[in-house]
């Protein structure tokens, strides 16, 4: 219970001092806020802040979840989604590419970008799937 309570009393801090930075910005208008950037800073460490919190409580309870549930499951899962990284590598095109702004985008550069379009396609190819085929599963039962 103590720690649900510094919780939720770090949450207010941070709330408060990320409405006071928005009052800090709101108040000096866009054109200085833009020239001079006042008040960014600390809105911009606070959001830091909360995200670093964040980042932490997903790592802790995603490493607790892992460590009581079925580890042969998890890594079985683990292993699939590395499987299709490295099949959406194999697919992937490494040819430099000519980016909007005129820098050149480097073949490894270009060979991830396309590890990672290729492994979202192969993703969602089996997420629409496994909802086409649970649909005919229920709807046949």
């Amino acid at each position: 219970m103590a720690l649900h309570k510094i919780i939720k009393i770090i949450a207010l801090l941070l709330s408060v001092a990320g409405i006071i930075f928005l009052a800090m910005i709101v108040s000096k208008g866009d054109e200085e806020v833009t020239a001079t950037g006042y008040g960014v800073d600390g809105f911009l460490y606070v959001a830091y802040i909360i995200f670093a919190i964040v980042i932490a409580f997903v790592l802790v309870f995603v490493l607790k979840g892992i460590f009581e549930g079925n580890i042969k499951r998890t890594l079985m899962s683990v292993g699939a989604f590395l499987l299709i990284v490295a099949i959406s590598y194999v697919l992937a095109d490494s040819t430099p590419m000519q980016m909007q702004e005129g820098e050149m985008l480097s073949s490894s550069g270009s060979k991830w970008v396309g590890t990672g379009l290729y492994a979202f396609y192969i993703m969602a190819i089996l997420a629409i799937g496994a909802m086409v085929f649970s649909g005919i599963k229920k709807v046949t039962k």
